[in-house]
């Protein structure tokens, strides 16, 4: 194993590191009531979201920086059911997860099963 592969593995993407860090300090510049909402969504994608990296955290963070910039309110951003606004977004990374790289895995052994049952 290569000394890149190596430190990967035990240190993790650096780039991915330094992007959240990045995501973190944004989300402390926030007004309060902005920073307090970003960090209930960024829990509860930790949870139940779709995983994939940055990109969810770093768009979240860039509505919620555009919102508090334009004084829109929240509650206008997230609308009356903040589970259905995350879900919704969260669906648009949804094609990075894990959950569905197994979906597509089932999908093909089963496929693969029934043209092999085809044949016998």
């Amino acid at each position: 194993m290569d000394l890149t592969k190596l430190s990967s593995k035990v240190i993790g993407d650096l780039g991915e590191k330094q992007r959240w860090r990045q995501y973190k300090s944004r989300t402390k510049q926030l007004p309060d009531s902005y920073r307090t909402a970003v960090e209930a969504f960024e829990r509860y994608l930790m949870h139940l979201g779709p995983g994939g990296g940055s990109a969810i955290f770093e768009d979240l963070i860039d509505l919620f920086e555009q919102s508090a910039a334009d004084s829109t309110p929240i509650r206008a951003v997230v609308g009356a059911d903040p589970v259905e606004f995350i879900e919704t977004f969260a669906r648009n990374y949804q094609e990075d997860s894990w959950k569905n790289r197994e979906r597509q895995r089932l999908t093909d052994a089963i496929d693969r099963a029934a043209d092999d049952a085809g044949t016998d």
